[in-house]
């Protein structure tokens, strides 16, 4: 192995048994070619396996760290920390771009620098350290590298309604509405279904034993909606 992509594993903090599965995660589509197996040799199948296991392995940090956030709020953090943004900013902590495989043409279109590549590769270094090392192996570089991001959400604590409400004005959309769509359970301890209307949205729905309860529920979950949808920073 040469000695950029061991500098890349000591950055990454994990030595792989399997160099090819390195090799594999760090080569970029335009560089692709055919093994042995007459199967293409290039990053996209690991970076799917990685989208995956880097999903479960954030939704269970977050699970731990933030236990009294809803779900819609937890929903809302997962987002923000698998988006390509995310990814790509620590595939540049990792200096990812240096060590990819590209074609002389991607490379000479930005292609080391360009957030698409990085995400996938980094995505693609998961997976790959999932199939050498397990699941623990894959966790303990996700938390190493996604720590300071998560760390970072503790802040999104603001009460949903009201973080739901400055969003739609900033987009210049009339103010949210609730409504009560189902009414369930003993009179003593009823549970309501509570549905929010934004401008141009799909209504979401949400529980609670309360009606305040429920439509902050609904608040978060369509805040998730928007910024997984439409790419609104909330």
């Amino acid at each position: 192995m040469d000695a950029a992509l061991t500098a890349f594993q000591a950055r990454a903090g994990y030595q792989f048994s399997n160099a090819v599965l390195l090799r594999e995660a760090l080569t970029h589509r335009s560089q692709a070619y055919v093994d042995r197996n007459d199967k293409p040799f290039h990053n996209q199948r690991l970076e799917f396996l990685g989208d995956a296991v880097l999903g479960t392995i954030i939704a269970e940090a977050m699970f731990a760290a933030f236990p009294d956030d809803a779900e819609g709020v937890l929903s809302r953090k997962l987002v923000a920390l698998v988006n390509g943004e995310t990814l790509a900013a620590v595939a540049k902590s990792l200096g990812i771009g240096d060590v990819l495989d590209m074609s002389e043409s991607e490379e000479k279109h930005g292609g080391r620098g360009l957030q698409s590549n990085l995400e996938d590769a980094c995505e693609a270094v998961i997976g790959a350290i999932y199939l050498d090392g397990g699941l623990d192996a894959a966790r303990s570089f996700v938390m190493r590298h996604w720590q300071s991001h998560i760390a970072a959400l503790a802040h999104l604590r603001k009460d949903p309604k009201t973080e739901l409400q400055e969003v739609v004005q900033a987009q210049g959309w009339p103010l949210p509405h609730y409504e009560v769509v189902a009414t369930e359970g003993p009179a003593h301890a009823p549970i309501f279904t509570i549905r929010v209307h934004v401008q141009g949205q799909e209504g979401v729905d949400a529980s609670g034993a309360n009606k305040k309860q429920a439509e902050r529920e609904a608040a978060a979950r369509m805040l998730a909606q928007l910024e997984s949808h439409l790419k609104v920073t909330v």
